[in-house]
């Protein structure tokens, strides 16, 4: 049973750079979800949250599975998270209530989710995040990308590329037919050698890239960002242009090469 409770958990981690650092408490989840996703920098405490000694600011995201969200868990807590950082507390015998949001919302939380952990009521989930210190939304996912040096893929140490993806049919899932066939192409950039593809090593990066690149006109049509293994991104015969900026483009056109849609993971929040 334990281990759905952390699936729950797992489903509500944010989106992060090349790397996540997680807070996990008690040691109840970090094993489980090490085995889940690969790009976790996880670190385990236990002891009284009063207790605790954590650098601020320091990590995307917090999770608690069982544990009681007292006020010095919610303080420590979100002194460790960095700003828009996650709080994620799953609780078993718990029940969704008011009370709950107005804990977290006094204890300093924003963006607050309170629900029940499972679809058949059981359980309860709680979230909540560290607020940003940015106002812009645009502003924020660069401050998220920032942490993350640009580099190429034979230095990246991180465990997925992000492509920027031309899907085909343009539907949301629950309007897909059984005839449709979906297609994927990734934009690229041409060259003196060939196309190569523009690759990001976090979602925030391609983010990040992606809306000025749109309002500039440099790009346009790509509907989804894809997520893939480092091994996968080292498969391709398509060399990789890592975490560009726009003005790195200057007048070299965008092309889309295709990509294997099920060699994807799943994507992130």
């Amino acid at each position: 049973m334990v281990a759905e409770w952390i699936n729950v958990a797992r489903r509500h981690l944010p989106p992060s750079g090349a790397s996540l650092k997680l807070l996990d408490i008690g040691g109840v989840a970090g094993a489980q979800l090490a085995q889940q996703r690969g790009d976790l920098q996880i670190t385990t405490i236990t002891g009284a949250a009063a207790n605790w000694q954590l650098a601020p600011d320091s990590f995307d995201a917090v999770i608690a599975v069982d544990h009681e969200p007292d006020t010095d868990f919610l303080a420590a807590s979100l002194h460790a998270l960095r700003p828009g950082g996650r709080l994620i507390v799953v609780l078993a015998e718990a029940e969704v209530s008011a009370g709950w949001v107005r804990r977290l919302e006094s204890a300093g939380y924003t963006r607050i989710l309170v629900e029940p952990a499972l679809d058949d009521e059981r359980g309860l989930l709680l979230r909540g995040e560290k607020p940003h210190t940015a106002q812009r939304t645009i502003d924020r996912i660069a401050q998220v990308a920032g942490r993350d040096a640009a580099v190429d893929l034979e230095r990246y140490t991180g465990r997925y590329v992000h492509l920027l993806i031309r899907q085909t049919p343009n539907k949301p899932v629950w309007a897909m037919q059984p005839e449709d066939v979906i297609e994927w192409q990734a934009a690229a950039i041409t060259g003196a050698d060939g196309p190569a593809l523009l690759a990001f090593s976090s979602l925030p990066k391609a983010v990040a890239f992606m809306q000025p690149a749109v309002v500039q006109g440099l790009i346009r049509d790509v509907n989804k960002v894809g997520k893939f293994s480092r091994e996968v991104a080292r498969s391709w015969t398509v060399p990789l242009l890592f975490d560009p900026s726009p003005e790195s483009l200057g007048e070299r056109e965008i092309v889309f090469c295709p990509v294997d849609p099920d060699a994807a993971e799943a994507p992130d929040e």
